[in-house]
């Protein structure tokens, strides 16, 4: 695909105390724009109120915000997805891979993001919202950790996010692309981004000291770790 797409594995506004993030900072630099129009895509968490507000609150003052509403609940209802491609930023939230990809399907989002990128908007999204870009993703859209072989396949591969914040996201990632069950991949911990330009990794960046991200690949019957250099951000 053609364009930017910035995947964090945690962190952004979601999982901060008080909204503040060096990632969403990163992100909005990426705009190329003063006050950059900002959506916010709340599908997988079934546009939760709380979700929307804290987004909003986060991003007040520097962005001209708004929300794809896909189940109709904020005010005024129901949203038409065309409005994604008058964005700077198109910011995806967290919650049910599963239910996100099969919503998207049924409204037209997947075939709206990818015209807006080729026209120079920034996509992005956390755990689910960076589950979907890809092509396979560990995901507990089902209750227990699963491998789910069904994205949207901009970027190619697996994903797994969350890999050192949820006991059983990394072991069963492993194991998940060791059995093959997902194709080779990247893991990145809470508070870590990756970002992809023209479906190629530029950079990979942290919002605190220590943060990881690596290239999962199968290596025969095992999966082997390939520890990826992460920029911490000012």
């Amino acid at each position: 695909m053609k364009g930017t797409i910035l995947t964090l594995g945690g962190g952004g506004f979601s999982m901060s105390d008080d909204g503040s993030s060096a990632l969403d900072d990163f992100l909005l630099s990426l705009a190329g724009a003063t006050r950059p129009a900002v959506c916010f895509v709340p599908t997988a968490s079934g546009d939760d109120d709380g979700y929307c507000a804290r987004f909003e609150q986060a991003f007040a003052g520097r962005a001209d915000t708004s929300v794809l509403s896909l189940f109709g609940k904020r005010p005024g209802g129901y949203v038409d997805p065309a409005m994604l491609l008058d964005q700077d930023v198109v910011y995806v939230g967290g919650g049910s891979t599963a239910n996100l990809l099969a919503l998207w399907r049924l409204h037209g989002p997947p075939e709206l993001l990818v015209r807006a990128a080729e026209q120079g908007t920034v996509l992005a999204g956390i755990s689910a919202g960076m589950n979907c870009w890809f092509e396979g993703s560990s995901t507990d859209s089902f209750g227990a950790l699963a491998a789910l072989p069904d994205g949207l396949g901009l970027l190619t591969g697996s994903a797994c996010p969350h890999y050192f914040g949820e006991p059983e996201r990394r072991p069963r990632y492993l194991d998940f692309v060791a059995t093959g069950a997902l194709p080779d991949g990247h893991a990145a911990d809470d508070g870590v981004a990756l970002l992809w330009r023209d479906g190629e990794l530029v950079e990979v960046v942290s919002e605190r000291p220590g943060g990881r991200a690596y290239r999962v690949v199968r290596d025969g019957d095992a999966a082997r770790e390939i520890p990826l250099a992460v920029r911490t951000l000012a």
